[in-house]
């Protein structure tokens, strides 16, 4: 048997994930503002019928654990290698990636901010990417692995001519999103593919037996 390292990218990686899931989640419409960059993950309660199988999980005993979408902020310089240790503590990066979120699910026409809560986690800058990667590869969130867009920002003007994100067409109402081309799939195709993630979802095959 192979000795354990501490470590080792893989076991680095499930400190950051183990600690995040621990800790308690939170309205993601009511995230005060702090400091820091790091990882987050959000979740869904509600009753939207392509996730309602998501929901009545995340509303059950056991609380939320499955989250719709997992993602990352950097600080400042982070994406290049260039972290100020001083800029990155005081800045927000992760709180205003949450507030992103927040106002991309505000925008919509058939989501309610009420139903998603967060999770997150202030990390130092090196281990960001090995947490969220082990998240996403743990929970294979549907926001993060079949309807692409939801992370998206706006483009600008000159670069709206591209396809609109699986996630707006979905869930329209974010004003750059209608600007830009039809999606490479309509409403149907996506719902279809949401359909075959849920039969194919471990969890939810677990809690059937």
């Amino acid at each position: 048997m192979k000795p354990y390292n501490p470590l080792e990218k893989e076991n680095l990686g499930k400190s950051v994930a183990d600690s995040l899931v621990c800790k308690a989640p939170v309205p993601l419409g009511a995230v005060e503002r702090f400091h820091g960059a790091g990882v987050y993950a959000i979740y869904y309660t509600g009753n939207f019928d392509a996730y309602a199988e998501l929901g009545n999980w995340n509303r059950g005993e056991d609380g939320v654990n499955i989250p719709i979408y997992v993602g990352k902020a950097v600080p400042t310089g982070g994406r290049k290698g260039n972290v100020d240790p001083e800029v990155s503590a005081k800045g927000t990066a992760l709180f205003s990636r949450l507030e992103e979120h927040r106002k991309s699910i505000e925008q919509t026409s058939n989501l309610d901010i009420r139903d998603f809560s967060c999770r997150y986690l202030v990390v130092d800058d090196i281990w960001i990417p090995l947490g969220e990667s082990l998240l996403i590869q743990r929970h294979r969130p549907i926001w993060n692995s079949v309807i692409d867009g939801f992370g998206n920002h706006d483009p600008g003007a000159g670069r709206r001519k591209g396809a609109r994100p699986s996630w707006d067409t979905l869930h329209p109402g974010r004003t750059w999103a209608d600007r830009c081309a039809p999606s490479k799939l309509n409403e149907s195709q996506i719902r279809a593919r949401i359909s075959e993630f849920w039969n194919n979802y471990p969890n939810f095959r677990e809690s059937e037996e």
